[in-house]
């Protein structure tokens, strides 16, 4: 099997308040991470403008190989700036707005009927406000219920306004209650293409991306997403299918989704247009689309097949990988952060600590093409080495 020795990744971030900026620092760090435990070199360059798309250069090497990839972090961040930038009861307001319109479009059937977990994540931070909230009413009714005089409502009152402001909400934020208020916000933007000028931001990011992929001497294309991400990845990249069917032709192109919550808007009724972009993606015979689950993960649909979901039973599914977080990482380390659903959640673009068969570094800057990946699994791991850049014989990327 041939190296990768040049490649452009497009990579298309979760719903998190980070700039390209601080996407790059963390794509670094991880990086430190990966060429430390695999005994390989990787130089991360300073980020260039490219209109919707900035990009970065990443050289790695070891003695058997040498690969530079350019780097494009097609970040939605300027909307979450947006949407958390808001007043808090405008936040609050529009969130059950949001997840009102969930609901009666089918969305939150969806979710409980292919993947229970995520359908929890999406009651969680609404049930979890309302009871701040009912608790508040509580405090602020108490002379009343308790039979006290109509004065006493004053001290109540301002207790409960007390509560909510000085004990409850800290809390919520925590587990960002209200930044995940926004992210369904965001999801019905995506489905429907109606609202935060969804239509407009996705057609001056396909502009970017569409220049990205004019990049020449390519060994490799891969196209990285990552939970809400993919749904933005799949209507910029459906988009330009849409227009240009032969867009690809002749490149090699990887179509990786972590965490995927593509479905998070295409079960939807409305998200017509998702689902139909899917299907372009699906049935794009350049494209490999690799589409990564891990079980500890809730925040995604864990084994669903995404295309024929969306109503593509016929096209040629997404080859699910599934990958174990625990085997990425040390035994102190995912002690520590197990229970912390979000935090688990990006896991798949952190570094490891350990050698595992998943490591998001090496799927964008390492030797071997991403669509090879697809052929670990837990099971193979120790019998995985590397040979002199010939042949996949094994898997260790170092010297």
């Amino acid at each position: 099997m041939d190296n990768i020795k040049k490649r452009v990744v497009l990579h298309f971030p979760g719903f998190e308040p980070l700039d390209a900026a601080a996407h790059r620092a963390r794509y670094e760090r991880s990086a430190r991470q990966s060429a430390a435990v695999w005994d390989f070199s990787a130089s991360v360059e300073g980020l260039k403008n490219f209109g919707r798309a900035p990009y970065f250069d990443v050289t790695a090497s070891s003695a058997d190989w040498h690969t530079q990839s350019r780097i494009h972090i097609v970040d939605h961040n300027d909307l979450v700036a947006g949407l958390n930038g808001r007043p808090f009861f405008a936040r609050l307001v529009q969130g059950y707005r949001a997840a009102a319109k969930v609901a009666v479009t089918g969305g939150m059937f969806g979710y409980f009927r292919y993947a229970w977990r995520f359908g929890l994540f999406f009651v969680f931070p609404f049930l979890l406000m309302f009871v701040g909230l009912l608790l508040s009413l509580v405090i602020a009714f108490a002379p009343h219920i308790l039979g006290l005089p109509a004065w006493s409502h004053i001290g109540s009152i301002a207790l409960a306004i007390a509560f909510f402001v000085y004990v409850f909400l800290p809390q919520a934020e925590k587990l960002h209650t209200l930044h995940l208020f926004s992210d369904w916000e965001m999801a019905v933007a995506m489905a429907d293409l109606n609202g935060l000028g969804a239509e407009q931001w996705l057609e001056a990011s396909a502009i970017s991306v569409r220049r990205a992929l004019d990049e020449p001497g390519v060994d490799e294309i891969v196209i990285s997403s990552h939970s809400m991400g993919s749904s933005v990845a799949t209507h910029v990249i459906g988009l330009l299918l849409e227009r240009e069917p032969d867009l690809l032709q002749g490149k090699r192109v990887v179509f990786m989704t972590l965490g995927s919550a593509i479905l998070q808007c295409a079960l939807m009724r409305p998200a017509s247009v998702l689902r139909s972009r899917v299907g372009s993606i699906a049935r794009c015979k350049e494209i490999f689309w690799l589409d990564v689950h891990c079980l500890t993960d809730a925040i995604h649909f864990y084994k669903a097949k995404v295309a024929a979901v969306c109503g593509h039973a016929d096209a040629e599914q997404a080859s699910i990988l599934f990958v174990r977080f625990k085997q990425m990482l040390s035994a102190q380390h995912y002690a520590k952060i197990k229970r912390d659903f979000l935090r688990v959640h990006r896991q798949y673009v952190l570094g490891p600590d350990v050698k595992a068969f998943f490591d998001f570094t090496l799927m964008t800057a390492g030797p071997l093409p991403a669509s090879h990946f697809a052929e670990f699994s837990s099971k193979k791991l120790p019998e995985l080495t590397f040979n002199s850049g010939e042949e996949m014989q094994a898997f260790s990327i170092g010297r």
